[in-house]
C-alpha cells in the first residue's frame, strides 16, 4: 500500500537490477571505451533488431537528433507536411533543419495526422511528410504510404511513443523511409536518454551511420557532413538492462490502464481512445479528453492540491509556437486545450490510481 502523501508525478522510469548494471559499468572501465561504436552499443543495435524484426537500427544519442539526423539522411527540404499535435521536437527538428512545416489538422478518433487532408497541403515544393504515432497510436499508414508514392514523397514516422507497437501482427516500425525512437527515462524502453532510427532501407542505414558520426569513412576520409550522434557505451548498457524487462513493463502498464477505464467507466465527461483490434499497443501514456478547458484546470487544480501531478501532453499545439507562422487547425485547437495525460507507469498501485480517479471524480461531480 502506498503511501497517500507521496507524490504521484506522471510516469516512472523503470530501473533494473543496479547490480547488474554496475557490473556492465565494471567492464566498460575495464576496456575504457566509452563511445565510437563500443560492444555495448552494437549489442543493443542488434538485440532491438531481433526484436523488433527490423533490418537495420540507427543507434543515435536521444530521439531529437534521431529526427534531425533522419531528415537530413532523406534530403528533404523545402516543405514538409506534419502534425500540430505532437512534442515540440517533431516541428522544431524540421524548423532546425530548415524545413518548412505545413501543418494538416489531426483527426478525433486517434489524434494522428488526418490523412484525408494530406493532398490538399502538397505543393511544387513538398519533399516529405512527417507524421507521429501520437501516445503509440498508430496513424493512418496505409493512405499515408499511397499518398507519398503517388507524389514521390519520403515519410519519416516520429514513433517516439510508439516502441513495440505493432499493426496487423507488424511492427510499426517497418511503414514509411524512416522511423525515429527515444529511449529518454520517461519511455518505455529507455536508456536513461538515447534514440534510434529504424529503417528497411540499406541505403538510408548508410547515410544514417555515416551522418550521426561526422561523416566519417574510416579515420582520415569524409562520405559527407555529418554531426555527433553516437550513443555512448553506459547508455547502452542501461538499454541491454532495461531490454529483457519490455513485456513486464507492457503488462504493467496495461494492468494500470485497464484499472484506470475501470474507475473511469460512463464518465461521458471524460474521453477515452479505444485500441483497435488490429493493434498490438504498447500502453505508454494515459490520455483523457476533458468536455472543456475549464474542467482541465480545474481538476488539474484539484490533482495537484493533492500531491498528483499529471500532464498536458501536447499543449500548446504546435501550430502555435512562436517561430511559426500562424494558421488555423481546428481540431488540434480544440482537443489541445483540453487533453491531459494521467500518471503510468509500470509498477503503478491500485491504491493510487483510485486516489487519482477518485479526486477526478470529484472534480466532475462538484
Amino acid at each position: 500500500m502506498s503511501d497517500s502523501h507521496q507524490p504521484i508525478y506522471v510516469t516512472r522510469s523503470f530501473l533494473p537490477s543496479l547490480e547488474q548494471y554496475k557490473g556492465m559499468l565494471d567492464q566498460i572501465w575495464e576496456r575504457s571505451q566509452f563511445t565510437n561504436h563500443g560492444p555495448y552499443v552494437t549489442q543493443l543495435r542488434d538485440d532491438l533488431q531481433k526484436m523488433l524484426g527490423i533490418p537495420h537500427v540507427c543507434m543515435v544519442n536521444n530521439g531529437t537528433i534521431a529526427l534531425q539526423v533522419a531528415i537530413k539522411a532523406l534530403d528533404l527540404t523545402g516543405e514538409v507536411i506534419t502534425t500540430p499535435f505532437s512534442y515540440v521536437a517533431t516541428v522544431s527538428s524540421l524548423v532546425w533543419e530548415n524545413c518548412k512545416p505545413v501543418f494538416v489538422d489531426i483527426q478525433m478518433e486517434d489524434f494522428c495526422m488526418d490523412a484525408s487532408l494530406i493532398e490538399a497541403a502538397i505543393t511544387d515544393r513538398t519533399t516529405g511528410i512527417l507524421a507521429t504515432h501520437v501516445y503509440g497510436h498508430p496513424c493512418n499508414v496505409t493512405a499515408i504510404e499511397e499518398i507519398a508514392a503517388r507524389h514521390g514523397l519520403k515519410v519519416i514516422y516520429d514513433a517516439a511513443h510508439a516502441f513495440g507497437v505493432e499493426i496487423n501482427g507488424k511492427s510499426i516500425l517497418h511503414y514509411g523511409d524512416a522511423s525515429t525512437l527515444s529511449f529518454h527515462a520517461t519511455k518505455n524502453f529507455h536508456c536513461g536518454e538515447g534514440g534510434a532510427i529504424a529503417t528497411n532501407n540499406s541505403e538510408v542505414d548508410h547515410r544514417l551511420n555515416y551522418l550521426r558520426n561526422f561523416g566519417h569513412n574510416g579515420e582520415e576520409a569524409f562520405w559527407g557532413l555529418g554531426v555527433n550522434g553516437k550513443m555512448a557505451e553506459p547508455m547502452a548498457a542501461l538499454g541491454l538492462c532495461v531490454l529483457p524487462n519490455t513485456e513486464e513493463i507492457t503488462l504493467g502498464r496495461q494492468k494500470a490502464v485497464e484499472f484506470y477505464d475501470s474507475q473511469l467507466a460512463g464518465h461521458d465527461r471524460v474521453y477515452r481512445y479505444q485500441t483497435p483490434s488490429n493493434v498490438r499497443y504498447n500502453y505508454s501514456y494515459y490520455p483523457i479528453l476533458m468536455e472543456t478547458e475549464e474542467l482541465l484546470l480545474k481538476v488539474r487544480e484539484n490533482l495537484n492540491s493533492a500531491n498528483i501531478f499529471p500532464r498536458r501532453y501536447f499543449y500548446p499545439p504546435l501550430h502555435q509556437l512562436p517561430y511559426i507562422d500562424a494558421v488555423s487547425m481546428p481540431i488540434t485547437e480544440s482537443v489541445s486545450p483540453r487533453m491531459l495525460c494521467l500518471p503510468l507507469y509500470h509498477n503503478m498501485e491500485e491504491s493510487d490510481i483510485e486516489r487519482i480517479t477518485a479526486n477526478i471524480l470529484g472534480s466532475l461531480n462538484g
